[in-house]
Order: structure tokens, then C-alpha cells, then sequence
């Protein structure tokens, strides 16, 4: 039986897919404010990842494979995004659409059908699955948020977005080793209102240090698709202010959030 988060990462993927369905091929070249990514890299993205999620969840040694040529061309001087141009880069708008959903379905079933406790190989640390499913799920969330930007959507979320909110409080330990810092103190009580109107709330309740406002900012900022002076999340303590002027709840070197302002929905 398929454990909820993927079911909510497959959800979150059939979403956007909706929300491309109606583009003309040449639309998908718009440019994001996602360092310029065009919606044709942002899927190719989206569509490399879940293709090495599936190698790592099926075949260890092709992943390991599939792996090291990316390795291989960072040490060249190439990117992610180069080398999955290079590989990708040929299938767009539409067709790159089809691929990308029927890749993902493929995953789903593929994880549906693995034990709650079995683990994963992955860039860091290996991952059990209910962490690694729902880090597809933020990727796909946080990267298609600069699609509705671009294409002035507002898109509605639902509570299927407090497993990104569970990523974005335990990586608060993460966000600080992974720039060679240390924290600040200990994780600040976090308090937010779900898209639903429930509230999630995590940590010991202080008056010190604390993190409250809607989840969905609190997504935004952790993925860093939103600064926080974008958001109206309340800040208190040393340890909130200097952990979410850096959140960054996904692998991978340190990331700076966007400058306040650039990241936005067209129009509003």
C-alpha cells in the first residue's frame, strides 16, 4: 500500500501538468525569474531528477552510472542544467510535457510498491522513503512556482503542502552545516497556518524564538522561491531571523534567496 506522500508528490506533479496542458510549444520558451530558466528547462529539469529517482529506486548500478557522468561534467566546468540540456535539451513544449508526466507516473507506481523502511541512494546521505518522495514533491512544487509566475497563475495549494513545511523545520540544522556555520541556538518553535486554515506548529512553544505565519510563505521562503521580505512571516529570536534570511531545505552547495522583489506572480 502506497504511503500519502506519494500520492501528494504525484498530485503535485499532475498540477503543473494540468497548468501546461493548454501551452503552444512556443510558449514554453519564456524565460522564468529562475536565473532565466525558460519553462522548457524548468520541465527538463523536473524530468532529469525524476528520471534519477527512478534509476536509484530500480537500478542502483545505472544510477551510480548515470550519476557520475553528471559528476564527470561539473568537473569539466559544466552545471546540472548544461549537462541536462546535453541529454534532454532535444525533447520540448509538449512532447517534453508527455515525457515528463509518463517518467513521473512510472516513478509513482515504481515507489507505491516499496516498503516504508527501505532507503535510498542519493546525493548526500542515503534517504528512506517518505523523506525521498516528498523531496520530489518540493522539487516539483518550489520549480513550478516560477511557471505560475511567469505565466501570471495563481495557484491554489492544499494541505498536501505540510510535508514541505516537515523538510523546511528539519533542515534547519542542515541549512547552517552546509555553509560551515554553526547555529545560532536551538530550532525556533514554528507555527503556521495551512492553506485549509489548521495549524501546524512544531518545536517547544517560546516567546524567544519563534517563526509564524502562513505555510505557504514559510514553503517559499525555505525553498527559496520567495525572500522573506516578500512574505509577511513574523520573525523573533536570533535564530529565526539568521535561519530564514538562509533557509534552504533542499541538497545540495549552499544557494542565496532571491533579492527581494525578483520573485513574483506577472501582474501582481
Amino acid at each position: 500500500m502506497a504511503i500519502q506522500q506519494v500520492d501528494d508528490f504525484r498530485e503535485e506533479a499532475r498540477d503543473l501538468a494540468s497548468l501546461l496542458q493548454p501551452l503552444e510549444d512556443a510558449e514554453w520558451e519564456q524565460e522564468t525569474t529562475f536565473k532565466s530558466w525558460t519553462i522548457n528547462d524548468v520541465i527538463q529539469h523536473l524530468h532529469f531528477s525524476d528520471h534519477m529517482a527512478l534509476l536509484t529506486a530500480t537500478d542502483v548500478d545505472a544510477y551510480h552510472e548515470f550519476r557520475g557522468r553528471l559528476t564527470t561534467a561539473r568537473e569539466k566546468g559544466g552545471t546540472m542544467q548544461s549537462h541536462t540540456r546535453e541529454i534532454f535539451g532535444h525533447i520540448r513544449g509538449q512532447e517534453l510535457l508527455k515525457t515528463w508526466t509518463e517518467g513521473m507516473e512510472e516513478l509513482c507506481n515504481v515507489l507505491s510498491d516499496k516498503s516504508p523502511d527501505v532507503r535510498f541512494k542519493w546525493s548526500g546521505p542515503d534517504m528512506g522513503l517518505r523523506m525521498f518522495v516528498t523531496a520530489r514533491q518540493m522539487e516539483t512544487w518550489a520549480h513550478g512556482q516560477e511557471i505560475y509566475d511567469i505565466l501570471g497563475k495563481k495557484r491554489v495549494n492544499t494541505d498536501r503542502l505540510k510535508n514541505i513545511a516537515v523538510i523546511g523545520v528539519k533542515t534547519f540544522g542542515w541549512t547552517f552545516a552546509n555553509r560551515k556555520l554553526d547555529p545560532p541556538g536551538e530550532p525556533p518553535y514554528v507555527r503556521l497556518e495551512a492553506p485549509s486554515g489548521d495549524t501546524w506548529e512544531w518545536n517547544e512553544s517560546n516567546t524567544t524564538a519563534s517563526v509564524i505565519g502562513s505555510a505557504v510563505e514559510f514553503c517559499q521562503v525555505v525553498t527559496q522561491v520567495r525572500n522573506i521580505a516578500d512574505t509577511k512571516l513574523d520573525l523573533k529570536g536570533d535564530a529565526a531571523v539568521k535561519w530564514i534570511s538562509i533557509a534552504q531545505c533542499f541538497a545540495g552547495p549552499p544557494e542565496n534567496p532571491p533579492e527581494p522583489g525578483s520573485r513574483a506572480t506577472k501582474g501582481t
